[in-house]
């Protein structure tokens, strides 16, 4: 590795390994600095060192440099051990979600400040960059090598902020990130990360579908499945009908349905109201749970174990007609379910979407988005309306009676009592001066 030494041997510039880029180092005040220069011709490498290192001369003589940790060492010691301690506690997906959100945002913005730097009006102004800065626009490869050409936005109202959950995402990892600074001694204490002017949010519902929305669909479905385009889809429709019921009837998340396997559901008998429903070992968000269905998720689970899924032993028929081969298809082999094969393959996105747009049912009337989990918030808001008791709904959702209260009961008009609403106080008899004189002498 060839290294050339400027600034009579005090600065040094190099390249590593494959990189293109030339490197710089300097010993400042006891503590040895790197920074790369982003450069690949040598001279204006050199340039750019020594104007960096007599930009850090001055700030060291200035007390301006700091000799703390930075964001950037907390946060590379916390992606180290955030995967080791949390494995199997949490989703892969949540964990790359923490890697991306320090890449992408957070070291580029924090990276080389001190932790002790780090306040709570430091957050408010990442906030606004968040909110204000649009992202650098680069052109991305296109199909054959084309490069495809993306319009910058001419100015910040035809930006896209990142939405507040996504935002709220990112003040996660800094609060994750400064915890394991304050674990290793680098930071006293963590500062407040609350975002300012909060006021309290307004009651909204998760979209779901009414009764009467509820019975368009399914009838929908069922139609789809008694006549479908073709008799190639004829499997996917009626597995799309059963999968609405299932998950009407039973409550589950979209994760949890798609881990359901054959084995994890039983047909019992109620002992307390003598119908059958579906016992079910639930595996998803919260772990291993169950769930007690109600009576009308039986007929699809009947229909789902006695459905054959069709499977060809050969290439498909777009296959076999690119090859030029002519003939017979291959045979259709048809294998009914094993304990150990899932309810529903797939989650139906595509088809549940086309059916939604098809019956008009895709947006609430406050234009929000329904899909696949709409179908679980159906289900507690019906409970809510037949009168369940909103502890057991809870234990029966796999979820907290607080969430229930907030997103679903507080618009459910069913859980207002109006005798209890409506008391009147029972009104008294006026009485005339006279009868009240009569009355005061006859008790006297």
């Amino acid at each position: 590795m060839p290294i050339h030494k400027l600034m009579g041997g005090d600065l040094q510039i190099f390249q590593r390994g494959r990189s293109r880029y030339w490197q710089c180092c300097a010993s400042i005040g006891g503590k040895q600095y790197r920074h790369s220069t982003k450069e690949e011709s040598l001279t204006h490498a050199k340039q750019l060192a020594e104007d960096w290192y007599l930009g850090m001369r001055g700030k060291s003589r200035a007390g301006l440099l700091t000799t703390e940790k930075t964001f950037a060492e907390a946060s590379k010691q916390f992606l180290k051990e955030y995967e080791i301690i949390t494995e199997g506690q949490r989703s892969p997906r949540w964990i790359e979600g923490h890697k991306g959100r320090v890449r992408l945002h957070l070291d580029p913005y924090f990276g080389e400040i001190g932790l002790s730097e780090i306040s709570a009006g430091k957050v408010q102004e990442y906030r606004m960059h968040r909110a204000t800065t649009p992202p650098d626009y680069k052109p991305m490869p296109g199909p054959m090598g084309r490069n495809a050409v993306t319009r910058k936005p001419k100015t910040p109202a035809d930006y896209n902020s990142p939405s507040r959950s996504t935002i709220h995402n990112e003040i996660v990892t800094i609060r994750l990130v400064l915890k394991t600074a304050i674990r290793h001694g680098w930071l006293a204490h963590l500062p407040d990360l609350s975002p300012p002017y909060r006021t309290q949010g307004k009651i909204v519902h998760r979209p779901w579908f009414s009764p009467e929305e509820y019975k368009r669909l399914y009838e929908a479905t069922r139609d789809y499945a008694s006549h479908p385009l073709s008799e190639h889809y004829r499997w996917d429709a009626e597995q799309l009908h059963d999968f609405v019921l299932f998950m009407g009837n039973t409550g589950l998340r979209p994760d949890e349905a798609k881990n359901l396997q054959f084995r994890d559901v039983s047909i019992v008998t109620d002992d307390a109201t003598r119908q059958k429903i579906l016992e079910i070992d639930v595996r998803g968000k919260r772990g291993v749970g169950y769930c007690k269905s109600l009576p009308g998720a039986v007929r699809p689970f009947e229909r789902l174990l006695a459905r054959a899924k069709p499977s060809r032993t050969a290439q498909t028929r777009r296959a076999r007609r690119m090859r030029g081969e002519t003939g017979e298809a291959p045979p259709v082999e048809v294998r009914l379910p094993e304990p150990t094969d899932r309810l529903f393959p797939s989650n139906y996105t595509n088809s549940f979407n086309r059916l939604l747009q098809r019956t008009k049912l895709k947006f609430d009337r406050d234009n929000k988005p329904r899909t696949a989990y709409s179908l679980r918030h159906t289900y507690i808001c019906m409970r809510l309306m037949e009168g369940a008791d909103i502890y057991q709904i809870a234990k029966n959702c796999r979820t907290s009676v607080e969430m229930i209260e907030k997103f679903y009961a507080a618009h459910i008009k069913n859980t207002l009592d109006a005798a209890a609403i409506n008391v009147r106080r029972p009104r008294t008899a006026r009485r005339t001066g006279k009868a009240a004189a009569d009355g005061d002498g006859a008790e006297a």
